[in-house]
């Protein structure tokens, strides 16, 4: 165990001293005034008192104290408290007192913080035993049905294995984005950045999912004409994945014969901002702080209905972050949700 050094202080031993000196001097005067003895020699008695004194009591209380003090500074290393390892020993028990209760309020705020990570921890384990669960059931139940004479029915065989491949692809779906999740959060996933046109790209994703959109008579629009292109800086690839499931999100949830609406303004010198805007269902306040949480969901009923892994917006705020930009929502029940995200312009 590292020696520590002892830091002395001196307050205790000088003001008990002089206490010391003052009772004493103030008993030996009135003895030597009463038996006629009392003479100009007294001056030197409180400047001996109080060196011995001194003395006498630092060098015990120091070792009392110390000894003590030393003990509670070893129990405290053995929790492995960082700065009170790094600082000397002190004797002084003001000093002691306050390091001893910020180390408490430190490992109050840690042990707590511990606390919501474990109820995280439990949660996230047991939402990914569900996501996987779910479609390994059904397509061990489809193949084990074909194992136990289905396979001999043709269209039986067909249905199934159908059925067993989508189960399959669910599955592929969910460990390729809980993949890409982990390399976005160790920066393990590098961006290819490239000047491109942000208008032109909505309108991409807009044709991809414009026959999604007409199963719920759910309108794609820009908020007004662009007629010239909106030049940014960043990944194509992943900004177009981060407008997918924003989109999709909104068709997923949104009313029917509603609207999905993407505007492109300017932020800053430098920046633009994108919003995705529905007139969907909108979601609780008290869900918005955990909404980019991997898994949760909700509406823990009508999500699995639509599908997808119930890590899209974990995707989109990692992807974001990872350009070093900032992700907002805004929402209100029954009048609709709001996600947008900031991009560098191209120079």
């Amino acid at each position: 165990m590292q020696k520590k050094n002892l830091k002395k202080t001196y307050k205790f031993a000088i003001k008990t001293s002089l206490y010391v000196t003052l009772f004493v001097t103030l008993l030996v005067s009135v003895f030597l005034y009463y038996n006629n003895a009392l003479n100009w020699e007294i001056i030197f008695f409180p400047l001996i008192c109080f060196s011995l004194s001194f003395v006498i009591i630092q060098f015990r209380v120091e070792r009392f104290i110390y000894k003590r003090v030393k003990k509670i500074y070893d129990d405290l290393t053995l929790l492995e408290s960082v700065d009170l390892r790094q600082q000397p020993i002190t004797t002084d028990m003001g000093t002691l007192t306050k390091e001893i209760d910020k180390y408490a309020k430190d490992k109050k705020i840690e042990i707590e913080t511990l606390k919501v990570r474990e109820e995280y921890r439990k949660e996230f384990i047991g939402n990914v035993s569900h996501e996987l669960k779910t479609p390994l059931f059904t397509v061990q139940g489809y193949i084990d049905t074909l194992l136990d004479g289905g396979i001999d029915d043709e269209k039986i065989r067909k249905k199934y294995l159908n059925r067993a491949s989508k189960g399959v692809e669910r599955l592929t779906y969910i460990i390729k984005d809980l993949d890409m999740i982990t390399k976005l959060e160790v920066g393990d996933l590098s961006l290819d950045k490239e000047h491109f046109d942000i208008v032109k790209l909505v309108q991409n994703v807009f044709e991809l999912f414009e026959m999604k959109a007409a199963k719920k008579s759910i309108t794609l629009t820009f908020d007004i004409d662009y007629t010239e292109p909106v030049m940014v800086y960043a990944d194509v690839e992943r900004i177009q994945q981060v407008l997918t499931n924003l989109v999709v999100n909104s068709i997923k949830y949104g009313r029917k014969k509603g609207t999905t609406e993407v505007s492109i303004e300017n932020l800053i010198k430098n920046k633009v901002i994108v919003r995705v805007t529905d007139n969907g269902e909108g979601i609780k306040e008290e869900n918005l702080p955990r909404l980019f949480e991997r898994f949760y969901r909700v509406d823990k009923s009508g999500s699995r209905k639509e599908g997808g892994s119930g890590l899209g917006l974990s995707i989109v705020k990692h992807i974001i972050e990872a350009h070093e930009e900032k992700m907002y929502v805004e929402s209100e029940i029954g009048v609709g949700s709001e996600f947008s995200f900031t991009l560098e312009k191209a120079k």
